[in-house]
């Protein structure tokens, strides 16, 4: 298993980079943060990698952030979800944007993603919405279980599903609540969500 890769930017696309490592040069598959957060050719460059084997290829995925890596891994791993998939949602949203939705039940944003319906964003969510915490650290953590405390409590359900209802996403509006004290009343968990909905979060 290839872990990770340290070494010399000597090509780069959108959709890979080939670096050089010893006088070896590694094609790695890459999700548009990554591109982004890579240097230019000649460069220096980090990344850590899943190596996918199949019965016609060896591909190397590459990742600037080990959260990212943990992320593709927990996605590839539901049933019909590919490293193709996988790259576009990593491409479309951050790693701890895709833990957010998953653990808020957003299925609807995740097809935003290119490839991804809503019944495949929706099975996404189903099977790994009890999964995401294992991977989430830090701040991410701490997002994702304010969001799971939301979920789990009655009045909290129910001022999401009225935020919802104003035209909020659900990750949005499960964010906002679940940094609520879960205790309050609905009413006065709509109306505190608002106020931090409007300054942004």
């Amino acid at each position: 298993m290839i872990a990770s890769l340290n070494g010399k930017i000597i090509q780069k696309d959108e959709n890979s980079v080939v670096i050089e490592c010893s006088g070896v040069g590694y094609r790695c598959f890459v999700t548009k943060n990554t591109y982004y957060a890579l240097g230019g050719t000649g460069e220096s460059a980090f990344l850590y990698t899943c190596l996918i084997v199949r019965e016609d290829a060896f591909d190397l995925y590459g990742f600037s952030k080990s959260g990212e890596l943990d992320v593709f891994k927990l996605i590839t791993s539901v049933n019909g979800v590919g490293a193709k998939i996988g790259l576009a949602i990593l491409s479309e949203f951050d790693f701890e944007k895709v833990l957010l939705l998953i653990a808020s039940g957003d299925a609807k944003s995740l097809t935003a993603a290119s490839g991804v319906g809503i019944k495949l964003a929706q099975r996404i969510v189903l099977e790994l919405k009890d999964k995401v915490g294992s991977v989430a650290t830090g701040e991410a953590f701490s997002t994702v279980s304010a969001v799971g405390n939301a979920n789990a409590n009655t009045s909290a359900k129910e001022a999401i599903e009225a935020l919802v209802s104003l035209g909020y996403t659900q990750s949005e509006a499960s964010l906002a609540v679940g940094k609520l004290d879960g205790s309050l009343p609905t009413d006065d968990l709509i109306r505190g969500a608002l106020k931090s909905l409007a300054r942004g979060i």
